[in-house]
């Protein structure tokens, strides 16, 4: 007997995946081309400039001191509340939340997982190169500074590259990156661009980043935009990879919710037992199980008398022993012998 298996949600949101009538074959795929390697050259090399300048004690440095001492939060103090709610854009969670929701809706109507498989590469590149460069080179923050003048450099922090402005880049570059029409891909990088580096400097002006810390932050994100195409055929591998996992579980379940009809065994002929066991089956059979028999009740010991024969006070007669020289009650006694006297 066959029962229909009973679908749980993520079988549900594939079945959706494929009903949906767009087919991702329509979806440009980004290639590594000469022009983006060359981008990703000149990204690196600034990288690379930026922290030779900071390491150095360069004019960089003094620039960071010099906004520090102006206090932007203090010269600006109307817009201190809109720029604490603004800066949110750029934290890991909200952000991963929110594009996260954008993409599994993409994912759904293109049927495939790209959209966010590419964000969770993208995600996992930013929380190894920025973590690694964090803890590499330790600088303290504005708030913690211990030297005026100083780069702060290797003494336990951990703000340099800027994380918010890093992943504002990251998780609003992404939706640029995954556009399915060139306009679309110009106006996304655009806005992209304009919310990360207001990220940036929101956190400049609250005084938790140095101002290279924002310029190295948003090399950073943009190094990792530009080499996602690298990871292309990884991400084709995870959802060919996906969606195999998902066919083999469908499968299975299938099988499973079919009942097996347990095969009928062949019947065992009487000739085939030995000819004892078969006399002795047969006897059985013939002859019911008899019972022993059971003794006759009796109400009282003895033959039953009449009730006239019985004397009174004994129920069976007179239990005295029989006296040869006394005679009934009533009868005619014998002559005894006269004896003198």
């Amino acid at each position: 007997m066959c029962t229909e298996p009973k679908l749980t949600r993520l079988d549900r949101v594939f079945a959706r995946l494929d009903r949906e009538p767009e087919r991702p074959a329509h979806i440009d795929v980004p290639r590594m081309t000469p022009h983006r390697v060359v981008l990703f050259a000149a990204a690196l090399a600034f990288y690379g400039a930026i922290v030779w300048a900071v390491v150095v004690t360069s004019w960089l440095v003094r620039l960071d001191w010099q906004v520090m001492f102006f206090r932007p939060y203090q010269q600006w103090a109307e817009i201190h509340a809109f720029v604490d709610y603004y800066v949110v854009l750029g934290q890991r969670g909200p952000t991963a939340v929110m594009v996260a929701a954008w993409l599994g809706w993409r994912s759904w109507r293109q049927h495939t997982l790209r959209p966010l498989l590419a964000l969770g590469v993208s995600l996992l590149l930013l929380n190894v190169t920025v973590g690694a460069a964090k803890l590499g080179m330790g600088r303290l923050g504005p708030h913690y500074a211990t030297e005026i003048g100083s780069n702060e450099m290797w003494l336990g922090g951990d703000i340099f590259p800027s994380g918010h402005t890093a992943n504002a880049v990251v998780t609003w570059g992404i939706l640029a990156y995954l556009a399915s029409t060139p306009r679309a891909r110009r106006w996304l990088s655009a806005l992209s661009a304009v919310t990360s580096l207001g990220v940036g400097m929101s956190t400049v002006y609250l005084g938790t980043h140095w101002l290279s810390d924002v310029v190295l932050g948003w090399t950073a994100g943009l190094l990792i935009l530009l080499a996602l195409p690298w990871f292309e055929p990884l991400i084709a591998r995870a959802e060919t990879w996906l969606l195999d996992l998902r066919d083999r579980r469908r499968e299975r379940r299938a099988t499973g919710a079919a009942v097996p009809v347990a095969p009928v065994e062949a019947p065992v002929l009487l000739s085939s037992l030995p000819t004892a066991v078969e006399d002795e089956a047969a006897a059985r059979e013939a002859s019911p199980p008899t019972r022993s028999p059971r003794a006759p009740v009796y109400l009282a010991p003895g033959p039953h008398t009449s009730r006239a024969e019985r004397a009174p006070g004994t129920p069976a007669g007179s239990r005295r022993p029989p006296h040869t020289e006394r005679t009934a009650r009533g009868a005619a006694s014998t002559a005894r012998p006269v004896t003198g006297g």
